[in-house]
């Protein structure tokens, strides 16, 4: 494992795929004067982190995959936000930007809120604060990760980015059978369709329920890095948190270990997509 104060990152022993896969919401390095600073006690600040996803997904360097894995928490920094979108309720010296809803929301790269709408701060930070948080852990998160689309790039004429999420049990409706996975391609603009149909049988043969971009189509990673036209596709994927820990207590399920046993399987499959160069050769 190699990585800095931004991100971990798990190299496999002989990188053999395109597959490359990112969890920028499972960051749980609280700084301790962002926690003291907060509205919030230290455990209702997490319930927007995607606890244990990194760890759902461990077995990805045995299968010849790279994994990237935040350290910094969403709560302080949203990997997965373009850096301009930045929230003037939460930030002091901004100019009102055109209407965003993840801004408005107070979803924004410096988030103002946490899951259900709970306000983060009493007052607003500088400017010159949020551009330190980003270029300390925005950028060198996302030139990883280029450079790992990079790397891959030469060992495949397909790549995938596989971007890990979890989701509220609670954030999907109670209408019929509420679907286990979301993936998300931004409708097909950041995954050619055959590629999408082998992501989403990989986790049907595992027995899970899946559904495309309802509600959850793709935020800047998939949007930002998913170039099907290049031979390079992203997906975003969010699993029901519900399957492999207790929300309330952010602490993982006694089955954990045979869940992420399941996710191997899924792990494998995607990973076998980013061999392609290694399928026409064996043709």
């Amino acid at each position: 494992m190699t990585g800095s104060d931004a991100y971990r990152l798990h190299l496999p022993r002989t990188p053999d795929t395109g597959t490359v896969f990112s969890s920028p919401h499972s960051g749980a390095d609280y700084p301790q004067a962002f926690l003291a600073r907060a509205r919030l006690d230290a455990h209702t600040i997490r319930s927007s982190e995607d606890a244990f996803m990194d760890e759902v997904f461990a077995s990805v360097p045995n299968h010849g995959a790279p994994l990237l894995a935040a350290r910094v928490p969403r709560a302080f920094l949203d990997l997965n936000r373009a850096t301009d979108e930045l929230d003037p309720a939460v930030i002091e010296g901004l100019v009102r930007a055109p209407h965003n809803p993840r801004v408005a929301s107070g979803l924004g790269v410096i988030p103002r809120v946490v899951a259900q709408g709970r306000p983060i701060y009493s007052g607003k930070m500088t400017r010159t604060e949020a551009e330190s948080r980003i270029a300390a852990h925005w950028t060198p998160y996302h030139a990883c990760l280029q450079q790992l689309l990079q790397d891959a790039h030469r060992r495949s004429d397909r790549v995938l980015l596989v971007d890990c999420h979890s989701m509220p049990h609670d954030a999907l409706s109670n209408r019929g059978p509420r679907p286990e996975v979301v993936l998300g391609d931004r409708f097909g603009a950041a995954c050619g369709r055959e590629v999408m149909e082998r992501v989403e049988a990989a986790f049907q043969a595992a027995g899970l329920r899946v559904s495309r971009n309802a509600p959850f189509a793709g935020a800047y990673i998939t949007q930002a890095y998913g170039r099907p036209s290049r031979q390079q596709h992203a997906v975003q994927v969010e699993i029901d948190r519900s399957l492999y820990m207790d929300e309330a207590r952010i602490e993982k399920r006694p089955d954990f270990l045979a869940f992420v046993a399941l996710m191997e399987e899924v792990v494998s499959v995607l990973c076998d997509i980013g061999r392609h160069r290694q399928a026409l050769a064996a043709e």
